[in-house]
């Protein structure tokens, strides 16, 4: 990333810059399929730079893991949040927004269970870890404004749809995996939210 002449490096603009342009590359070759002289050269930058900023390429991997669960979780918080205060339409919408994901030409699965099942390491195992536990975050909190005797039980019901969608999209069948989670997860919710004597 070259400098223009007269002017001064930010240490975090340029460590942010890398992470903006490896999150994508990583994504899309695997962090085991793509070297450290390739990464390099498509990020524009040295190693020198990448060891400077991240210390190893497990460094970058790391921190391009963390960025991407933030912004993948917030996404999706925000999606339910523009639904409305229905706990049904917010439901949806993660659901349906995880569909459009699924249809975009980029889309390669969870980057957080891909990096997983490639690297069982402990600081990959972590981030994968905390980037479910935001979507239980997010679905526990949808059941619970739903009113359901069992929350946490519907948060963890709705997260196996959500991973299990994401790896049918992935390796089977991207056209209709969402739509199918979110029929699943209204049944659920329905079912959770039925009155025992009706």
């Amino acid at each position: 990333m070259p400098v223009p002449k007269g002017s001064t490096i930010d240490p975090g603009r340029t460590r942010a810059a890398i992470l903006d342009a490896a999150t994508p590359v990583l994504y899309e070759r695997g962090i085991d399929g793509i070297g450290v002289a390739e990464l390099c050269t498509r990020l524009g930058i040295s190693k020198e730079t990448l060891y400077r900023h991240f210390g190893t390429k497990d460094g970058l991997v790391n921190a391009a893991l963390e960025a991407r669960s933030e912004r993948v979780t917030r996404w999706l918080i925000e999606a339910a949040a523009a639904a409305g205060p229905d706990p049904a339409d917010q439901l949806s919408a993660v659901f349906d927004s995880l569909q459009e994901w699924y249809e975009s030409p980029d889309f390669r699965g969870c980057a957080m269970l891909n990096a997983a099942a490639q690297h069982r390491n402990e600081a990959v195992l972590t981030i994968t870890a905390h980037h479910l536990d935001g979507y239980l975050e997010l679905l526990t909190g949808i059941a619970e404004r739903a009113g359901t005797a069992d929350p946490h039980t519907l948060g963890r019901q709705w997260l196996m749809l959500v991973e299990g969608a994401t790896a049918v999209a992935a390796h089977h069948d991207a056209a209709a995996a969402g739509t199918h989670a979110r029929q699943a997860a209204l049944t659920l919710l329905s079912a959770a939210t039925r009155s025992p004597l009706g």
